[in-house]
């Protein structure tokens, strides 16, 4: 394979991934600290863990696709640095209405809802500004840095939300990660001001542009399998996180601590995997590493549903990490591979497109766990979640992607109507 260059020679991309590292923090300390408030202040049960856990996503699904044509005409920098600044406000309302008294779950509900609408801007922007900011030859370098930086974020920042929740409560731990937030607004400012994407023609109508993105998505073999394996592996993957708060405080008495390790050890499965998707798919190509990592690694999600205290929660444990070390793997491969696939008047649209698919099945994983839960028990749950997990590799395995060995070149146009 050929030599990429290193995107850390640029001043934006060091700007860039330090911003990144910001605001993970925050979204993992916040992940642990949210719906554990509503656990352990709001006495929240399945049902409502679950309707947080969607609404916390359900944005993707509400506005996702317009957002991509949107980012596709808008400056990318103010973009991410405005979704910074309304999640930072969102959050801090939260240990202020609890410091007042006046914390209810239906703030709970708004706070995600539209916190999830800034992830929505934040996400499609920063991986559409990636390929213009480092090229093209650099997109696996690039990939591998941020998902190592995404993974090393789970490890601490979850870890962290746990032991601030422990130790200073979840109210303050949520103030944590609002400070996070701002944190990366203001590291923001210092990225080169980057002009807005021009159209390669005259601009459409927003549900044409819409339209151009869906049909970019599902009418290439490899982008689509790319896409169905990446979101049957979200959908498992947030069926298993809505319920693991209920069942590690709520029915195995377990600290907030070992939530949030075990959510760390995910953490340490997405960083190995990262870590190891360049070299591994340097030796057996980028098609057959996702097709073979899948085969090995997917099934070990069904270790998860054996959770309890004692050796089974290490066993378990081993279990998610593995089949985080997978997801790393995918993370950094299936996008290098989609953003190689794209013209770049088109990436907001196609990683909207990707976006609305993958944290629409987050929405749909926590409704399908509140509703499991409350129905049948946790630990079913679990097991419907572990099986997606298990099988989420197949798409991709049975797909052309499985016998592609380099990155294809770069694609020169959209998709004309």
């Amino acid at each position: 394979m050929t030599t990429q260059p290193s995107p850390w020679r640029l001043p934006g991309f060091r700007v860039l991934i330090t911003a990144t590292a910001l605001s993970q923090l925050g979204t993992n300390i916040g992940y642990v600290a949210t719906p554990l408030i509503a656990v352990t202040v709001l006495g929240a049960g399945p049902g409502q863990a679950g309707a947080l856990a969607t609404l916390s996503t359900a944005a993707f699904l509400l506005i996702g696709l317009p957002a991509g044509a949107w980012v596709d005409r808008m400056r990318h920098r103010r973009v991410l640095i405005l979704a910074d600044l309304a999640r930072a406000g969102l959050f801090t309302s939260i240990p202020l209405a609890w410091w007042l008294e006046i914390l209810t779950i239906g703030q709970l509900y708004v706070v995600a809802l539209l916190s999830g609408c800034a992830t929505v801007f934040f996400d499609v922007g920063s991986q559409s500004v990636l390929p213009r900011m480092v090229g093209r030859d650099g997109l696996v370098p690039a990939n591998a840095a941020v998902m190592t930086l995404i993974a090393a974020g789970n490890v601490a920042g979850r870890g962290a939300g746990g032991g601030l929740v422990q130790l200073l409560t979840a109210p303050v731990a949520v103030a944590c990660a609002a400070a996070g937030y701002l944190a990366s607004a203001l590291r923001l400012t210092a990225i080169h001001r980057m002009p807005a994407t021009p159209p390669a023609e005259r601009p459409a109508g927003l549900a044409t542009q819409i339209a151009q993105g869906l049909r970019h998505v599902f009418g290439h073999s490899e982008l689509r399998a790319l896409a169905f394996t990446a979101t049957l592996t979200n959908l498992g993957s947030q069926i298993i996180n809505t319920v693991l708060p209920v069942l590690f405080v709520g029915e195995l008495r377990l600290p907030a601590g070992a939530l949030g390790l075990f959510w760390a050890a995910g953490g340490a499965g997405l960083l190995l995997g990262a870590r190891c998707a360049r070299p591994v798919a340097g030796r057996l190509g980028y098609g057959r590493t996702l097709g073979l990592v899948g085969l090995l690694l997917a099934p070990a999600g069904l270790l998860v549903p054996l959770v309890d205290r004692g050796p089974w929660l290490w066993l378990a444990g081993a279990g998610w990490l593995l089949a985080m070390a997978k997801t790393g793997m995918d993370n950094v491969l299936g996008v290098s591979l989609r953003q190689q696939m794209t013209p770049d008047s088109l990436l907001g649209r196609m990683n909207a497109t990707f976006r609305f698919l993958l944290t629409g099945a987050l929405a749909i994983g926590a409704a399908v766990a509140g509703l499991i839960g409350e129905l049948a028990t946790v630990r079913v749950t679990l097991w419907v979640g572990g099986a997606f997990l298990a099988f989420a590799f197949l798409p991709v395995f049975l797909s052309p992607v499985r016998a592609r060995r380099e990155l294809p070149a770069a694609s020169p146009a959209p998709l004309r109507t």
